[in-house]
């Protein structure tokens, strides 16, 4: 077989591949690694189950694959934040909004982990430690030396790095996670695009005047930030899945 002819064989393998995790990753997001079904992710990825277990030879081996690549996504996704040629201040606001839009919008990978860390819980999972490895750890150490840098260069107020690393991305998830909470107490949506887009603002513009020792500068900062990031298309309806408005009862 001459390389012209086994090119575009290579490049339908990956093809084929790529689909297969495609449909495996939103099979596994809405049923579980114990609820999804092979068959599913074969229809949707278009090919049949013997092709399916070619790829991958078991249902766990194709969740773990699943999971690795949206994860690694995830990690680059990031750390290329991180990497941005500007000041550690604007990197961590930044950062903070990546974040506050990956909840938005990577719903797959939101739900996979809630889910894994369930079944860690039940002593079930051998997959989180090894992503804490993989993704999680080198994303930290990257952060923990960039607020450091902020610190000492004057830019952050002198506080321990981890509380602003909670103050900018433990917001986000606990706003999120207590959305049933804020349906009973608040008289809105808050997964409305209005109260979306709203919280977006106020997290980036409260650590704009919370962590700089220069306030008229952080808040210039996260200007400019989210003037230059707009917020992403958001389905609602994912988002609103499992909701029970508790104001109607």
């Amino acid at each position: 077989m001459t390389p012209t002819s086994a090119q575009p064989t290579s490049d339908r393998a990956t093809e084929t591949r790529s689909r297969i995790l495609d449909a495996a990753l939103s099979e596994f997001a809405a049923n579980g690694l114990a609820g999804a079904r092979t068959d599913r992710i074969a229809t949707a990825a278009s090919v049949n189950k013997a092709l399916l277990y070619y790829y991958f030879d078991s249902k766990e081996s194709l969740y773990m694959a699943a999971l690795e690549m949206i994860s690694a996504k995830v990690r680059d996704r990031t750390l290329a934040v991180f990497l941005r040629s500007c000041s550690p201040g604007e990197r961590v606001l930044r950062s903070a909004l990546e974040h506050f839009d990956r909840i938005l919008t990577q719903h797959e990978f939101q739900g996979l982990m809630q889910q894994e860390m369930i079944r860690m819980h039940k002593g079930e999972s051998g997959a989180l430690p090894i992503l804490v490895k993989r993704v999680f750890a080198p994303v930290l150490t990257m952060y923990q030396a960039l607020v450091r840098e902020g610190i000492e260069s004057g830019e952050f107020i002198a506080v321990d790095w981890m509380q602003i690393h909670l103050a900018s991305l433990g917001a986000n998830v606990f706003y999120f996670l207590s959305a049933p909470v804020w349906r009973i107490l608040m008289p809105s949506e808050p997964f409305s695009p209005e109260a979306l887009a709203q919280r977006r603002t106020a997290l980036v513009e409260y650590l704009g005047q919370a962590i700089f020792t220069d306030r008229k500068r952080g808040a210039e900062l996260a200007a400019r930030v989210l003037a230059d990031t707009p917020m992403p298309e958001v389905n609602i309806e994912k988002l609103l899945v499992g909701r029970n408005d508790e104001r109607t009862k």
